[in-house]
C-alpha cells in the first residue's frame, strides 16, 4: 500500500498539470472503493490550480470544484501522451491540453471523489496531525499515549493519533530506536517518546527525498521508482540477520500487520501491573 512518502512523491510528480485545462474525462471503470461520481464530467473546461496532500489523500483543486484522490492498495497516477496505449486497469482518464492523466488500480481500493462537506467530514476531519508538522511533537504524543495499553506500533499507525506512519516506516522507526513493536504504548518513557517523534520525522523526510519505496509496482506519475526500500533494515527482512547484532529477525502480527523486529535489539520490557483488591 502506498504510504505517506509515496503519496507525497506522487503529488509532486503531478505538478506539471497545474494550470492545465481539462479537455475530456473518460471513465472505464467507476467501481472503486466508492463509485467515481457520475458528474465527474464537470471537470471539463476547468483548470487544475492547486495540488496538496492530507494524510494519504491528494487534494486536487480545480477552478470550480475540488477532488479527493486516494491510491488505496495498488493505485497509481501516470502522466502520459494521449497516443500511449491504455493498460489494463486504467480506470479514469483526464485529458488536459498537453498531456493525459491516467488512474491505474488493479485492486480498485482507491477513491476518486468530490471534496465536499460530506467527504470532508467523513474522511478528513477525523484525521490526526501531519507527522512532519510542528503539532506532532513529544508533548502531543505523550498525551495521546499515556492511557493507551495497545502496542506502540499499532498506536503510531493510528490515523486518529498521527497520519501517514504506515507499516514500513513504523517498523523502521521502532527498529532504529530499539523499541519492541508490541511494547505497550503507555509504558514508553518521555525520552523514548521524544526520540520516536524525531525518528518518525527523520525517516519520513528521508523516504520522501528518495522518492518513496517501490516494493511491488509503485511509481510516481512520471513512471519513476522510489529508492527508500534500498535502505530498509527491518521491514521485509524476517529470517535474515540483524544488521546490528546478527540475531535472526523475527515476525509478530500486530493489528493484522506483520511486524519485523530483532528480539535482541528490541527486547519486550515487562510492565509492572497494578494489582487491584490488595492493600
Amino acid at each position: 500500500m502506498p504510504e505517506l512518502p509515496e503519496v507525497e512523491t506522487t503529488k509532486t510528480s503531478l505538478l506539471p498539470l497545474l494550470n492545465e485545462k481539462v479537455i475530456r474525462v473518460t471513465v472505464h471503470q467507476s467501481s472503486l472503493r466508492w463509485p467515481i461520481p457520475n458528474d465527474v464530467q464537470k471537470l471539463i473546461g476547468q483548470k487544475l490550480i492547486k495540488l496538496s496532500r492530507r494524510s494519504k489523500y491528494i487534494l486536487a483543486e480545480f477552478e470550480q470544484d475540488s477532488m479527493l484522490w486516494h491510491l488505496g492498495m495498488s493505485g497509481s497516477f501516470r502522466i502520459c501522451e494521449t497516443t500511449e496505449e491504455l493498460r489494463k486497469h486504467d480506470h479514469l482518464i483526464i485529458q488536459f491540453e498537453d498531456m493525459e492523466l491516467r488512474y491505474h488500480d488493479p485492486r480498485r481500493f482507491g477513491c476518486i471523489l468530490w471534496l465536499n462537506d460530506q467527504s470532508q467530514t467523513k474522511l478528513i476531519d477525523t484525521l490526526g496531525p501531519e507527522p512532519l508538522s510542528d503539532v506532532f511533537n513529544a508533548d502531543y504524543l505523550a498525551d495521546k499515549l499515556k492511557s493507551k495499553s495497545t502496542a506502540i506500533k499499532v498506536a503510531i499507525m493510528d490515523n486518529h493519533i498521527v497520519v501517514g506512519v504506515g507499516n514500513i516506516y513504523a517498523t523502521e522507526s521502532l527498529f532504529n530506536l530499539g523499541i519492541h513493536p508490541a511494547q505497550p504504548a503507555s509504558s514508553l518513557s518521555k525520552v523514548q517518546i521524544e526520540k520516536l517523534v524525531i525518528e518518525i520525522k527523520r525517516i519520513l523526510k528521508q523516504a520522501i527525498d528518495l522518492g518513496g519505496s517501490t516494493l511491488r509496482d509503485f511509481t510516481n506519475a512520471m513512471g519513476e521508482n522510489g529508492y527508500f526500500q534500498q535502505t530498509l533494515l527491518a521491514y521485509g527482512r524476517v529470517g535474515e540477520m540483524c544488521v546490528n547484532c546478527e540475531t535472526t529477525l523475527e515476525n509478530i502480527k500486530l493489528g493484522q500487520r506483520a511486524s519485523a523486529f530483532c528480539p535482541q535489539c528490541q527486547p519486550l520490557k515487562k510492565v509492572k501491573q497494578i494489582q487491584r483488591g490488595k492493600k
